[in-house]
């Protein structure tokens, strides 16, 4: 059942006021789906008690990043307590709950594991509705106010994942269909997937009127077990004049027509001797012409020419970084031909940025983020943040500024510029918090900061007086 609230959550400060250069943040990578907003009159200095609009407590830990619409914020959340899964609302005005559904009222554990609640993926929105997906197969669409359109599991319909750890996928609503891949297990793990048959990776399109079925895309891999396995998400790209959707994961990078799923080009592998514990973690980002893909535990980071045909060789790879275990043993051979000679880029974790046309690359076991030059690969700055645990969020870029959170829900603002300058940090977890994975999210003059507990509004934008 759906809950309506009039009742003010947390503490608000006032009325917004219509801000410049205001821009909606409807996918969890923002309007341009590579980390990057075209904000202006963001904040510059703020924490707990300095330019907050508002805040309202979390139900529980989820990884999922909230998506902005005008006034409506929405976000998924877990309930330990009561072992629920949730889709709710906030008035970006002034912090009042909107509404709030269940569902999932799982009965037992909201996770498979301990690392990630089923609550990771992050929502998505066009503005006519929204689409809630989560790890046991939930997805739910409902209009902004609430009010619920359709509800399908896609485990039910297609079969259990085949995933080691908690699945999380974010979907995507493009060009008026929504895209949602399941890249997993050809076999059953701890007893999740099929086990008198293959188990599937594919990329499904739905009608996002009516959750049904457009097209379902298989999409075969060559990888080993758990390299298998992709928490990625599909991103759009057009260059040259086509659009395609970008497919990380399986050992391998994919481009693929919007309107039927057919791959059109396919490059790997970071991976050509099959080691078999690389999942993979980050999404793709394009930028420049290149196409930026992240190998996993401390590898490479490899910029693809972009508008490939069919297979690729390596002579699509423009560029590979360097990491900390190049060249790791079985991997890429011939890696020293392409590799930069600047200090080492990865992300295990962490999307990596393009904004103000750079990459920014966060290598969150060492707390690194990097600047690049999408063509060269040449790092332009590097800095490491006095951080005392890893950062897992993916960094944001907004109004000439780098926003990036680390576990303890710590934020770090960084200016983005060809010189590194650390503008701000500010402490908005609290004890207890541990995992925080949601990005910054820059929309209509706000800052939006999850941490495990809390959700802030943050802002420069003049406060009425309380």
């Amino acid at each position: 059942m759906i809950k309506r609230f009039g009742v003010l959550i947390g503490v608000a400060l006032g009325l917004s006021v219509s801000a410049g250069g205001a821009e909606n943040w409807p996918h969890w990578r923002g309007p341009n789906y590579n980390g990057s907003s075209s904000e202006s009159g963001l904040p510059a200095r703020f924490s707990k008690d300095q330019n907050v609009r508002w805040t309202a407590e979390m139900r529980g830990p989820a990884a999922a990043t909230p998506v902005v619409w005008e006034d409506y914020v929405f976000i998924s959340s877990s309930h330990p307590k009561t072992q629920r899964l949730l889709a709710v609302c906030f008035d970006r005005k002034t912090g009042e709950k909107k509404w709030e559904d269940v569902v999932s009222n799982l009965g037992v554990s909201q996770r498979s594991n301990q690392q990630n609640t089923y609550a990771s993926p992050s929502p998505v929105t066009d503005g006519k509705r929204v689409i809630f997906f989560y790890g046991n197969g939930d997805m739910v669409a409902y209009d902004l106010n609430g009010e619920e359109l359709w509800k399908r599991n896609i485990e039910k319909d297609y079969g259990e994942f085949a995933f080691l750890w908690t699945f999380s996928s974010s979907p995507l609503l493009y060009d008026g269909r929504l895209y949602l891949q399941v890249l997993q297990r050809d076999v059953p793990v701890n007893g999740h997937g099929f086990k008198n048959k293959p188990n599937k990776s594919y990329l499904l399109a739905l009608d996002p009127k009516t959750g049904k079925e457009l097209w379902r895309h298989i999409r075969p891999s060559k990888a080993v077990q758990e390299s298998r396995e992709a928490f990625t998400s599909p991103i759009p790209h057009t260059y040259q004049g086509r659009s395609e959707i970008l497919i990380a994961g399986g050992d391998a990078l994919s481009g693929h027509d919007p309107d039927t799923g057919k791959e059109l080009w396919r490059w790997g592998t970071w991976n050509p001797k099959r080691i078999t514990h690389w999942r993979l973690v980050p999404s793709p980002v394009a930028g420049k012409g290149r196409i930026l893909v992240c190998a996993p535990k401390r590898q490479p980071v490899y910029a693809i020419k972009a508008g490939g045909e069919g297979i690729l060789d390596d002579s699509a790879v423009d560029w590979v970084s360097e990491a900390p275990n190049v060249p790791p043993s079985g991997a890429v051979e011939w890696i020293d031909e392409k590799a930069v000679p600047e200090g080492p880029v990865s992300s295990d974790v962490a999307t990596p940025l393009f904004y103000k046309g750079y990459f920014y690359v966060l290598f969150g076991n060492e707390k690194t983020l990097s600047c690049v030059k999408p063509k060269t690969g040449e790092i332009v700055w590097s800095h490491e943040f006095d951080s005392r645990v890893k950062f897992e969020s993916s960094p944001v870029g907004a109004d000439g500024k780098i926003y990036c959170v680390n576990w303890k829900g710590k934020v770090f603002v960084t200016k983005a510029s060809d010189e590194f300058e650390l503008l701000h940090t500010a402490d908005m977890g609290e004890p207890g918090d541990s995992r925080v994975r949601s990005s910054v999210v820059p929309a209509q003059g706000d800052l939006l900061i999850r941490t495990d507990q809390t959700l802030y509004c943050v802002s420069d934008q003049e406060l009425a007086s309380k």
